[in-house]
């Protein structure tokens, strides 16, 4: 099975990185093509149609009025509270350019909390960052809990 992961986020913007975290963590796990796509999602359109993942996972700080760190599947539909969209192309639009691309395809919010210009994570947003890593690296992802509550 072949596993590929985007994270998509600003590293200057303290929590809005934790995407591009997740994605330099889970690196160096051979079961993982793991891409730190930074602020433009759409620079990896290219990779995903060449690889045809049967697993795409987009992680991305998410605004789902959850407690700091808090990290949830996204419904494809509920693709406007990640943050993507406020860094490059709209991930609407992205995410129908690679969706077809992939066999199954997930989205990852995690909630953040301080999203002011700077570096690093803040200690919420660090503290999850492990436990959704060793979800990814077992495969564990009905472990990862569904937001349910979206518009």
């Amino acid at each position: 099975m072949k596993r590929m992961l985007l994270g998509v986020g600003n590293r200057l913007s303290r929590d809005d990185g934790v995407g591009p975290v997740v994605a330099q963590l889970l690196a160096t796990d051979s079961n993982w093509i793991a891409i730190d796509c930074g602020t433009a999602l759409e620079n990896a359109t290219g990779i995903v149609a060449r690889e045809q993942p049967d697993l795409l996972v987009v992680v991305d700080a998410a605004t789902m009025d959850e407690k700091p760190g808090t990290f949830c599947r996204l419904p494809i539909e509920a693709q406007d509270r990640m943050l993507a969209s406020t860094h490059g192309l709209p991930l609407s639009f992205v995410l129908s350019r690679i969706e077809s691309s992939a066999k199954q395809t997930i989205l990852i919010g995690i909630q953040p909390e301080d999203m002011s210009f700077g570096e690093g994570l803040s200690p919420a947003v660090e503290g999850s960052v492990q436990r959704l890593i060793e979800l990814l690296r077992g495969i564990h992802l009905g472990d990862i809990p569904k937001h349910e509550s979206h518009p």
